[in-house]
């Protein structure tokens, strides 16, 4: 409970902890100075109709799963706090994403295995050429979204560089040794999503598989080979290949022109992408979302109605004329 409760800051909504087993109640902690209204979403933004009352007065603590029995079907939910008759994107305190996580594992027993609780959060990444804010995937790549906010609100990248820049494709960083083949000293599985390598697209790097170079998908041990090195995608006529292949689970919300003014760096080796100049991570940042600062606004494109009531990468170099892969963890 502490240790959820300093990440949410001025916040209404507080889970009395973070995970919970299928079976027992979904407990939250509200605390408002008058009457608020739960309102729950998926995570693109689609709303989910409450099946009790949904409205809360002064301190409760309230099984939310009572409000909304969908919470009991695997899948990813935004939880808001709102003013009475007020939408989702109108919330007060920071919303708490609700992962109900299914067992993938061949054979599973079907249904929720286990809920994570958490804040909304995201990024700001300090660059010399200015900030850049971070949104995360939690709903297709909750456990690389996971790492990367661990990493940074334990100073990893912070003092670390972007080492490959590949103008027109990517820019790529993450390594505590600066030269492609660091990490954290832990591998993170893939989470291969439908998320295309869009302009902004953070991915993950990892290791290169030989049998990629004639059209297969990585091995096993390729595809779970990704650490602490992500990159960011630059152009999607390049980066498109990438698509179902490499785990993407953030997006660049604000400060592209940053990312941009990186990719220009001048190169000392432009077989290998190394900039003649270290391109800088000052530090990252993580906060939780408030009304007043919500990257995840955009990313949420579903209309909201009125809140309703009751009822290892490879080291090889990389030739811009092929279609690149991003490397270096291995």
């Amino acid at each position: 409970m502490h240790a959820i409760a300093a990440m949410v800051v001025m916040s209404v909504l507080f889970p009395t902890k973070m995970w919970f087993s299928p079976d027992q109640p979904l407990m939250v902690q509200i605390k408002s100075g008058g009457e608020v209204v739960l309102v729950l979403t998926d995570f693109l933004g689609k709303p989910i109709a409450a099946q009790a009352d949904a409205k809360v007065s002064g301190e409760q603590t309230v099984d939310v799963r009572k409000v909304f029995p969908t919470l009991a079907v695997p899948g990813t939910y935004v939880l808001f706090a709102t003013e009475e008759g007020g939408r989702a994107n109108q919330f007060v305190g920071t919303p708490l994403v609700i992962s109900v996580r299914e067992d993938k594992r061949h054979s599973a027993p079907l249904g929720a295995m286990v809920i994570k609780v958490e804040p909304l959060r995201y990024a700001v990444m300090e660059t010399e050429h200015g900030p850049v804010t971070i949104a995360f995937y939690y709903d297709v790549a909750p456990n690389t979204a996971a790492n990367f906010l661990t990493l940074a609100a334990n100073g990893f990248y912070d003092g670390l560089t972007f080492h490959k820049v590949i103008p027109g494709y990517v820019i790529q960083g993450g390594d505590p040794r600066g030269d492609g083949t660091g990490g954290p000293g832990y591998h993170v599985d893939a989470e291969f999503n439908d998320r295309p390598h869009l302009p902004g697209v953070l991915s993950m790097a990892r290791g290169e598989d030989p049998n990629e170079a004639a059209g297969g998908i990585p091995r096993s041990d390729y595809a779970n080979s990704a650490g602490s090195q992500f990159f960011i995608c630059l152009d999607y006529d390049s980066t498109k290949a990438l698509d179902h292949k490499y785990t993407a689970f953030a997006k660049v919300i604000d400060g592209m022109n940053a990312v941009t003014e990186i990719a220009k760096a001048p190169l000392a080796d432009v077989r290998l992408g190394k900039p003649e100049k270290a391109q800088l991570i000052q530090k990252v940042q993580i906060f939780s979302v408030t009304p007043e600062k919500n990257p995840y606004r955009e990313m949420m494109t579903v209309k909201q109605p009125t809140a309703l009531p009751a009822g290892e990468m490879s080291t090889q170099p990389v030739q811009k004329s092929e279609t690149p892969q991003p490397n270096g963890t291995k």
